[in-house]
């Protein structure tokens, strides 16, 4: 617990910042103080900066807690990308990326993240497509059929590669792929063909070496 809290201090903010709330309300309500200057501030602490306090530190520690990889495998749907994302063994580009210091618990929120000016917003936005999507279509269907039927909803952007992997240094350009594809707005890092699928299913259905102790089976990335 006590390294939980170092860890992560925000959840303990935030039930000290509303206890210290409850405690001043819980203080007029019962002592009745005159309504002078002094009370008024323990008012304003307790009606306004500490209940905000409180609700700003838990609402980024619920943010915080959506941008790990565990929270993006609560849905039993996600199981097969998750285990594939965490096996030691695999050689999947998201596999390889979440073994990566840089990412490690958050990879799945790193890769998939907007990253334009709004783009915590967009990206939190987009989840709860992933959530209208889960609730009304996949919360009972069973893993065999998710892996061959879940798709992601658009192309996924080389922006993201480029977020982290310059396309300026000398030796990109000196790959010979990479000059065919320059000036093809199709192309993608994450393709088949390419450096992907970054999942261990490949696109159009067809089955691809499955990842280290699993079936093969079908799907898209």
């Amino acid at each position: 617990m006590a390294t939980s809290i170092l860890g992560n201090p925000l959840p303990a903010i935030t039930i000290l910042c509303a206890v210290i709330a409850a405690a001043l309300l819980v203080h007029y309500i019962v002592k009745r103080p005159p309504l002078n200057t002094q009370t008024k501030l323990l008012l304003l602490a307790g009606l306004g900066l500490f209940p905000i306090l409180s609700a700003g530190s838990g609402s980024y520690a619920g943010f915080v807690q959506t941008t790990k990889r565990d929270f993006c495998g609560g849905c039993h749907v996600m199981e097969p990308w998750i285990k594939d994302a965490e096996d030691p063994h695999s050689t999947s580009l998201s596999a390889m990326h979440a073994r990566n210091e840089l990412f490690g618990d958050k990879s799945c929120y790193t890769c998939h993240a907007d990253y334009g000016m709004f783009g915590t917003v967009a990206t939190k936005i987009a989840g709860l497509h992933h959530v209208y999507g889960y609730l009304t279509k996949y919360w009972d269907t069973p893993l065999e059929e998710a892996v061959k039927t879940i798709k992601i909803f658009k192309p996924f952007p080389n922006s993201t590669c480029t977020h982290c992997h310059s396309t300026t240094l000398p030796g990109f350009a000196q790959v010979p792929d990479h000059k065919a594809t320059a000036d093809d707005a199709t192309a993608s890092c994450a393709s088949k063909g390419c450096h992907g699928p970054a999942h261990p299913f490949a696109s159009n259905g067809e089955p691809t070496a499955p990842p280290h102790g699993a079936p093969a089976t079908g799907g898209t990335p």
